[in-house]
């Protein structure tokens, strides 16, 4: 007789006291800055960022940086705070991602933090033609919605439920983009179980959605030096023969690429 699924819940209060690492981590970044240089180089290619819950673009601006050093065009949301899907939001991003591809005349890719991370593969969905690939940090897209410290600000700043967002989707439904979706286990904020992405139906769908899972704080992610290389390296994947990331070597020490059923076996 198999066990009965366990019940997903908000990270512990420890975890959450952890999320103060991110000041360390922001630490870590600046001393890592001169060996920025040997991660992979970009084609120039244009790449949005979105910032998580209460989040403005001033905490992308490191991100950004850092994209603009590897050779990206990086794009900044410019809606102020995200307060969640309000005030007309969805259709500014979507506008956003239509003049981005209108201007550069090819495909851009999309980086979320947290809750930009699921906007991200929601724009990804819609706009599918328009988008190039999208990466995640920290975003809670499948499982339970209310397993995260930041529920209750979101319902209230948003005006809606978390589990009756304004939008006719599947959340936990990857785009049909290559996606990679960033998360730790050690995750003060949300629930990293519902960070990892399930195994599309479509066999080849499944190809081109991936899980890398890395040490460090929700707060912290992006200026944390191991989700950059992450994402360095996926920005740089050609595009019409983008391959899962590679874990091998000196890597393991500092990631894990679980596979899509070790969820249930956690």
């Amino acid at each position: 007789m198999s066990k009965p699924p366990r019940q997903v819940k908000a990270p512990s209060a420890f975890l959450l006291m952890m999320e103060g690492r991110s000041i360390f981590e922001m630490g870590t970044y600046l001393a890592s800055t001169p060996f920025f240089k040997h991660m992979a180089k970009g084609d120039g290619h244009p790449v949005l960022v979105l910032p998580g819950l209460a989040a403005s673009d001033l905490s992308t601006v490191p991100l950004r940086r850092f994209l603009k050093k590897r050779g990206y065009r990086p794009y900044a949301w410019e809606q102020g705070r995200n307060l969640g899907l309000r005030d007309q939001v969805l259709e500014k991003m979507l506008a956003k991602v239509d003049e981005i591809y209108a201007k550069h005349k090819c495909k851009l890719s999309i980086v979320g933090w947290s809750l930009g991370g699921i906007f991200a593969r929601e724009l990804a969905k819609l706009r599918p033609e328009k988008v190039r690939l999208v990466i995640s940090m920290g975003s809670p897209h499948s499982g339970n919605p209310k397993a995260s410290h930041a529920t209750k600000f979101y319902e209230y700043v948003s005006g809606h439920s978390v589990e009756e967002p304004p939008l006719d989707t599947i959340l936990s439904q990857a785009p049909d983009v290559p996606t990679t979706s960033i998360y730790s286990k050690t995750d003060g904020v949300v629930a990293w179980q519902n960070c990892h992405q399930r195994k599309p139906d479509n066999p080849e769908k499944a190809k081109h959605v991936e899980n890398i899972r890395v040490e460090g704080s929700h707060c912290g992610m992006g200026v944390n030096p191991s989700v950059l290389y992450i994402i360095a390296d996926r920005l740089a994947q050609n595009e019409d023969n983008w391959k899962p990331f590679i874990n091998t070597g000196a890597r393991k020490m500092f990631f894990r690429t679980p596979s899509f059923d070790s969820v249930a076996t956690a």
